[in-house]
């Protein structure tokens, strides 16, 4: 098979450009599971909804009682995509049902890591989210053409140890930028 040129984009971390202030997108940092011909497939990881584990696991099993300890684990807005599917991001110490291996974490989107997390067998790093962020054919590569995007590398350091509200500086801090320097006008030299 020969290699996807598009394929590049795949793992890496994407930045909302201040352009994108008034939209969904505004401040989010997407980690780009998947990109090629066809499309791309990213989780918004910094943008907490106003509900925990607890809520879903209510849902999901109303008559279990789970240990309290994880119950309060934040639940991500991953995307306007599909947005009662769930997805957990996480450390590669766990297989569960449905798993894709991605180079530096897994993807699970299947309820019986939900249950291992509340239970305190899950993986030892996680991000659980609702909805995906996704591109049609070509669609990411015209956004980044008109910088709507800027593209830094994955941390998964960045997801399981800084506070969401943080991670978009700690991606832009691999690269050398500062958010507030980022300009809101698009220009091509």
């Amino acid at each position: 098979m020969k290699n996807d040129p598009l394929s590049y984009l795949n793992n890496q971390f994407l930045v909302a450009m201040p352009q994108l202030e008034c939209s969904e997108f505004s401040n989010s940092l997407v980690y780009l599971i998947s990109h090629n011909t066809e499309g791309a497939m990213g989780i918004i990881v910094n943008k907490e909804k106003p509900f925990h584990l607890a809520d879903i696991l209510e849902q999901l099993r109303p008559d279990t009682l789970f240990p309290a300890v994880n119950l309060m684990t934040p639940i991500y807005h991953g995307g306007p995509i599909d947005t009662e599917r769930g997805f957990v991001l996480h450390s590669k110490d766990n297989v569960f049902q449905n798993t894709i291996n991605l180079p530096d974490i897994q993807l699970t989107s299947s309820q019986d890591v939900l249950i291992d997390i509340a239970e305190k067998k899950g993986p030892e790093n996680y991000l659980i989210a609702l909805g995906y962020a996704g591109w049609g054919a070509g669609q990411l590569e015209q956004e980044i053409i008109e910088n709507t995007w800027l593209t830094c590398p994955f941390n998964a350091d960045i997801i399981f140890k800084v506070a969401s509200e943080q991670r978009v500086d700690a991606a832009l801090e691999q690269l050398g930028v500062n958010f507030s320097s980022l300009s809101r006008h698009v220009g091509h030299a």
